[in-house]
């Protein structure tokens, strides 16, 4: 093997070299990808012959066999998921069909192709909340009131109280989760649809040579979950890793509304749509402050202050009102004003 994996964890690497072995390939050279906010890694196998992409996900943290069903899935219904080309589910191993490297957010430094990109990327979330009898094809948990209610608890705990260093009393914290309860009433009305939930431009690769919705290469979609139409199209037009102007957000919302079939109220929709994204965007402070405090992984705090801007303008609207009395009388102003103006070493 002409390279190693820069790890602590030889035996990870001792079986990874097994698996590799096991399927035909010896003459190597690993080369390390980027991680995401969980405990895969990913590492291209460079070879004579082509390239290829290896999943490392510890059994103790990480499931394959979610990853596995929905790249099968995905591509039986005609997208573009990494194949699986073989796999070691007992000890945590995938050796996947290789993207290449013109992910979604190198493309968009040329902003010329903005437009048609983020086309590409709706029109696979047209096609997906198109799908017939979709629960005949797959069995995925609900992303039902519950769970997302659950996932808020990250910003009390992580953002507010582990980064803010705020003290929450436990009444408040009752009131906080009492009117998310409430307000997350006005998205029952949504339609459900398969919904990827990491969908945004670190997660998509441009697949030049494809034609369709297959030219939009799909990654992370092992979380998938059955859940509201609107969930996905606020995670990609309120994306946490790049500003989008109101100019995109506008044509692509209307792309999407002209070419869904069963379309819900416009006006509902985008109720559920902005109060998805302040869901979302109070989760995701708390997974990126997680990451900061646990595993002394910053990088994701830079994308702080634009999180706050899109909640800030998302609790604008009466439906998000009482969320945003909450905020106003637990999160003092000065906090929020420093958060937006922090700087990338924060």
């Amino acid at each position: 093997m002409m390279g190693t994996i820069n790890s602590n964890q030889d035996s990870r690497q001792l079986l990874l070299n097994e698996f590799l072995k096991h399927s035909g390939i010896s003459d190597l050279k690993l080369l390390p990808l980027a991680d995401d906010c969980s405990f895969r890694r990913y590492y291209r196998v460079q070879t004579k012959t082509n390239n290829l992409v290896v999943m490392d996900a510890p059994p103790d943290k990480e499931e394959v066999n979610p990853f596995i069903q929905m790249s099968d899935l995905l591509n039986s219904l005609g997208f573009s998921a990494p194949k699986i080309l073989d796999k070691d589910v007992q000890n945590g191993f995938l050796l996947l069909e290789d993207f290449g490297n013109e992910t979604y957010t190198k493309a968009l430094s040329d902003s010329s192709k903005e437009t048609n990109l983020y086309e590409n990327a709706i029109d696979v979330l047209i096609e997906i909340h198109n799908l017939k009898s979709l629960e005949e094809r797959v069995d995925l948990p609900s992303y039902d009131q519950k769970k997302l209610q659950n996932e808020l608890s990250l910003f009390i705990d992580w953002y507010l109280e582990g980064r803010l260093r705020l003290a929450i009393s436990e009444k408040e914290k009752r009131r906080f989760f009492e009117v998310w309860i409430q307000c997350l009433t006005y998205i029952e009305s949504c339609r459900t649809v398969l919904v990827l939930r990491d969908y945004h431009v670190d997660n998509l690769m441009v697949l030049a040579e494809r034609d369709g919705v297959r030219r939009c290469g799909l990654l992370d979609f092992q979380d998938a979950v059955v859940g509201p139409a609107s969930y996905d199209l606020v995670s990609l037009l309120q994306d946490s890793r790049r500003n989008i102007s109101d100019e995109i957000t506008s044509l692509m919302l209307d792309r999407y509304f002209d070419g869904v079939e069963a379309v819900d109220n416009r006006n509902n929709f985008m109720k559920s749509y902005y109060i998805l994204g302040t869901q979302r965007a109070l989760k995701v402070f708390g997974i990126f402050t997680r990451q900061h405090i646990l595993y002394r992984n910053s990088k994701y705090l830079v994308h702080i202050p634009r999180l706050w801007r899109y909640t800030l303008a998302n609790l604008q609207f009466e439906a998000l009102g009482e969320i945003r009395a909450w905020l106003d009388k637990n999160v003092p102003q000065g906090f929020i004003e420093n958060e937006i103006t922090m700087n990338d070493n924060s």
